[in-house]
């Protein structure tokens, strides 16, 4: 029998902040496909469930396993835990004989346990028990930045995945990179696919109108529309609308930036809707490392160039501004004027440096009429969930920091 796959977020990937807020980290978009999916693909194994936090019990998405934490209902048989921050780069091999540790470059990454073992706690902060180990190929990615820099390399070695069916009529191809256009998608005569510097993917059900450049590697998800402007060096997950320029970016799914304005080296996060003009900054006038905040702490990206990071269901007014390095926790809606900087807390409402908290069942059902355009309803489970998160992100709102 198959060893059952958990895909588990430790101590680090827990501050992946807006994002390991609402959901695991194992559900982040990276290239083409998400981490989870990565996981399972590389092991031959579907994941049954993501280990995470308390607040993320209620997690609930459609087609992506549940969310369970440590020592609760742990499944029996033998099983494989693979960090969420790892990215396999070969096939996994799971053929042991005792509990054995999977060790990458920099350190421990999962473990195959048989039945009876069980996953120790101390496993989040990278502390495993003396069992045997066994390498193991791949990328362990130390933050959301590290992810969002790493995205377009990931692309272009993503690419031998989807097959050649030629260029579009009237479309223009400039360079000789892979082209790799779904025959049930739609790119209007006129676009540019720049594949100078890497790969273009276009998914299956996506859009593509006149006049657009895309500028490889770069992947547009499946159903998702390109209304005009520039992408580069980006994914855009399935289900969302673009215009503008977009470059160095990750975009989850299922969001909006259907107007003018310049979004970069940024992640943005599911059901997110970005108002005409909302434009971040992704360089510091020093050109200096950009620093970031959550709460009172303060990180190092080591980055030159560092966006934004939008959690889920933000939503931004017409004119919003957003600085170097922002992170704008989820459930935020950011009224246009003024510029936004530093931390941004979730679940909040108003505009720059003017916080109220935002009404959970007011949010809720703003979120169900969103989703209900897509044809996605909001279920009772999310709707546990949100408000599960809501009450265990108080505490940023009451210190949003200095």
């Amino acid at each position: 029998m198959s060893p059952r796959l958990l895909v588990y977020d430790d101590d680090i990937a827990r501050e992946w902040q807006p994002f390991a807020a609402t959901r695991p980290v194992g559900e982040l978009l990276f290239g083409t496909a998400t981490l989870r999916a990565r996981a399972e693909g590389q092991l031959g194994l579907a994941c049954e469930a993501h280990v995470a936090g308390q607040s993320l019990r209620c997690f609930e998405e459609p087609d992506t396993p549940p969310c369970t934490t440590v020592g609760a209902d742990e499944p029996c048989g033998d099983r494989v835990y693979l960090s969420s921050r790892f990215v396999p780069s070969e096939p996994v091999a799971l053929e042991f004989d005792e509990p054995t540790v999977l060790f990458g470059e920099t350190g421990p990454v999962g473990a195959w346990l048989p039945d009876g073992e069980r996953f120790p706690a101390t496993a989040l902060a990278g502390r495993w028990p003396r069992w045997p180990k066994r390498p193991v190929t791949g990328t362990l990615l130390g933050s959301a930045w590290d992810l969002m820099a790493a995205n377009a390399r990931r692309v272009a070695a993503d690419a031998h995945r989807f097959p050649e069916h030629g260029i579009p009529p009237g479309v223009h191809r400039l360079g000789s990179g892979r082209v790799a256009v779904s025959p049930d998608s739609e790119v209007d005569p006129g676009v540019i696919l720049d594949t100078t510097g890497g790969p273009v993917i276009v998914d299956s059900g996506a859009r593509v109108q006149a006049p657009c450049r895309i500028v490889g590697p770069a992947y547009l998800g499946i159903g998702s529309v390109l209304l005009g402007g520039v992408v580069a060096h980006s994914s855009i997950g399935p289900a969302c609308r673009v215009h503008g320029e977009v470059r160095a970016t990750v975009m989850l799914g299922f969001s909006n930036k259907a107007h003018e304005g310049y979004l970069g080296h940024s992640i943005v996060g599911r059901w997110v809707n970005l108002g005409a003009m909302t434009t971040n900054s992704d360089l510091k006038h020093t050109y200096r490392p950009v620093r970031a905040r959550v709460g009172r702490q303060t990180i190092d990206t080591g980055l030159t160039k560092a966006g934004c990071l939008v959690g889920d269901h933000v939503r931004t007014g017409i004119g919003t501004l957003i600085n170097t390095g922002t992170i704008i926790g989820a459930g935020t809606s950011l009224s246009g004027g003024g510029l936004v900087s530093g931390w941004v807390p979730p679940f909040c409402w108003g505009t720059a440096g003017a916080w109220t908290e935002y009404d959970i069942e007011r949010f809720i059902a703003t979120a169900g009429r969103v989703m209900a355009r897509r044809q996605v309803g909001l279920t009772d489970g999310m709707r546990r969930h949100y408000r599960t998160v809501f009450q265990a992100t108080a505490p940023s709102r009451s210190e949003p920091g200095p």
